[in-house]
This record gives C-alpha cells, sequence and structure tokens, in this order.
C-alpha cells in the first residue's frame, strides 16, 4: 500500500493521494450501481474500503477501523441482495421504505453507536483526530449500508445525513479528493433517492418464464 499512499498530485493547494482518490472513485461506483440495484454494488463497496483501509491505516486508526467494518457490511449486503433479487420481479431486490419500528431501531442504533464510538475514541486519543464527527460518520455510514442491504428508501435519507459531516471532516483533515467524491454523492444520493422512491410505489410483477427480461 506504500505506493498508494504516496501523492497523486496537487490542486488548489490540496495534496492528492492516490489511495485516497481511487478508494474514492470505487466507492462512487458503488454507489451509482446500488441506485441501479445492481448486486456489483457490493464487491465494488468492499474494493474501496480495502483500499481505503490502507489509505488510513497507521494515521488515521478509526477511519481504518470504519472502513474494516465497511467491508463486513458489504458481505453482508451481498449475501442480502442475492437472497432477495427476485422479489423486484425484474432479477433486483425489491425497495422499499423501512416501517416505523424499523426507522427508530436504526434511529437509537445511530444515536447510542455514535456515543459509544465516540467515547471510545476519546478514551483513545489516536483511534481519531475528531472523535464525535468520526464517530458519527463511522456509525452513520454502518446504518445507511444495512438500509441499503434490506432494500430500504431510508438508506439515501441516510447517507446525506452523513454527507453533511463527511464533506468538512475530509478537507479538515487533508483528505481533500474524499470531501470532494462526499460532494459528488450528494448529488447522486439525491437521484438515487427519487429512483427509489418511485419503484417503492410501484408493485413487484414477477417476470414470467420464457419473457424478455
Amino acid at each position: 500500500m506504500n505506493s498508494l499512499n504516496s501523492e497523486a498530485f496537487v490542486v488548489f493547494g490540496q495534496h492528492i493521494l492516490w489511495s485516497d482518490m481511487v478508494g474514492n472513485l470505487f466507492g462512487l461506483a458503488a454507489l451509482a450501481l446500488g441506485w441501479r440495484r445492481s448486486i456489483w454494488t457490493w464487491p465494488v463497496q468492499f474494493l474501496a474500503g480495502l483500499i481505503l483501509f490502507g489509505a488510513f491505516f497507521g494515521h488515521l486508526t478509526g477511519s481504518a477501523g470504519k472502513q474494516a467494518v465497511v467491508m463486513v457490511v458489504a458481505l453482508y449486503g451481498w449475501w442480502q441482495w442475492q437472497r432477495g433479487k427476485e422479489q423486484g420481479g425484474d432479477g433486483h431486490i425489491a425497495v422499499r421504505f423501512a416501517t416505523w419500528r424499523e426507522r427508530a431501531a436504526m434511529a437509537a442504533a445511530a444515536a447510542v453507536g455514535t456515543v459509544a464510538v465516540a467515547l471510545l475514541f476519546k478514551a483513545y486519543p489516536t483511534l481519531s483526530w475528531d472523535p464525535w464527527p468520526d464517530a458519527y460518520i463511522f456509525v452513520g455510514t454502518v446504518v445507511a449500508m444495512y438500509a441499503q442491504a434490506r432494500g430500504m428508501v431510508e438508506f439515501w435519507f441516510a447517507w446525506l445525513l452523513v454527507d453533511l459531516v463527511g464533506v468538512p471532516l475530509n478537507f479538515a483533515n487533508g483528505y481533500a479528493f474524499s470531501g470532494f467524491v462526499y460532494v459528488i454523492y450528494g448529488a447522486l444520493v439525491l437521484w438515487g433517492l427519487r429512483d427509489w422512491w418511485l419503484r417503492s410505489r410501484q408493485p413487484a410483477r414477477p417476470t414470467l418464464e420464457g419473457a424478455p427480461a
């Protein structure tokens, strides 16, 4: 990973690392594939997490840990979408809005998880430079990916909330390309939200045997 952690170029005074750039480009591709409900979103997300793990490991241990969790959740998402890929009637997973009980559970998990991880980061300062926002992004990313794995439209709302903190935090910590990509994430999330929202209103139609896909 040493070569990936070298500087790629400098733009507007910001030093862009190869690992930061390549990992986030894969992450952007994963989000676009998620919008299209392609199961390949998960292997690409796993690869993005692996590259960013190498980018953060050694000096932003908390962020590296987040990427390790991202890889685990990506494996869970792959498994979930493999099981449910026929539910949408077009060979892809069906999307839906979460129930109020599911929303409450995710909100509670996000709140409790953020506090717990932030306290861990504060207890071990080498894990993070900014314990509270880093914990918020850490836990928010996991919650968003869980909702995506379950085909919940709320996945996109969770990503928007992560973006609100992710953009300034990445710029502040010197990961300029991550910051730029989070801005693009915001636009892509809005388009993906609209698509999944509309799809959630359509009844799933089973594909007839022999009918064109």
